[in-house]
């Protein structure tokens, strides 16, 4: 009987070992390529954002108010288009089809290493500053026609925007790459961003705020030389596919 009783608890726990090394790993967490910890603080370098209730976030609110009942239905897709893509092509479409990163690979690893670090650098800032979404301060911003089909977001992860920040920080990187169309990127890149709020999901500021860390994150990302490295790489083959001088 003891016999037995030892046996079925080794049993039980090889089979538990077993569970557990067929369950799937969790993904580890992104981590930053170039920066250390603390080298983007965004308490410092952001305004913290009016709380909610105030006067200044009441009227962020009507101006959102405002934006929905006047945007026309093609301005409506274009914004629903640019909440579901969230990387350099949106903002590179002013190009054409001639940039296509499945052809530019040194290209498509520079933009992806930006969007990483951009992205660790806003998702952090939300954490710090907490701020309501619209439609979590006003509900009516949740109702009828006002979202829109847009993705809305998790709670209280409004300041600053995410899609903002990598529209202004990819705009940014690819008018120094390409300064012919410099112009056409950067104004693609504003319209990006106006997307938010025509989407209803996020507030001016938010938008305002992402331009500045965009800009933060990729000034000092070009004091990396293995950033710069990579800037200068995709240079010249955008140079040879003849999209940039």
């Amino acid at each position: 009987m003891r016999s037995y009783s030892l046996t079925l608890c080794l049993v039980l726990a090889l089979g538990a070992g077993q569970a557990r090394a067929q369950q799937p790993a969790a993904r580890p967490a992104p981590m930053s390529k170039f920066f250390e910890a603390g080298e983007i603080d965004t308490r410092r370098l952001l305004a913290a954002p009016p709380a909610d209730g105030s006067p200044a976030s009441l009227a962020e609110l009507a101006e959102l108010h405002a934006i929905a009942a006047a945007r026309t239905p093609e301005r409506l897709a274009l914004a629903q288009q640019d909440a579901e893509v969230e990387n350099v092509t949106a903002i590179a479409n002013v190009l054409g089809s001639a940039f296509d990163l499945q052809r530019l690979p040194k290209t498509s690893k520079l933009f992806g290493d930006l969007r990483n670090e951009e992205s660790l650098a806003a998702k952090a800032a939300k954490k710090v500053f907490n701020r309501a979404r619209p439609w979590e301060a006003d509900p009516s911003l949740n109702t009828g026609n006002h979202l829109a089909g847009c993705d809305k977001g998790a709670p209280r992860t409004s300041y600053p925007s995410g899609h903002s920040t990598m529209g202004w920080a990819a705009g940014e990187l690819l008018a120094q790459l390409i300064p012919t169309r410099a112009q056409d990127i950067l104004a693609r890149s504003s319209d990006y961003a106006e997307s938010r709020l025509v989407c209803g999901v996020h507030y001016r500021r938010d938008v305002e705020a992402s331009h500045v860390l965009a800009t933060a994150v990729l000034l000092q990302l070009m004091t990396h030389p293995e950033f710069r490295a990579e800037v200068e790489d995709a240079r010249a083959e955008l140079t040879a596919a003849h999209l940039a001088p």
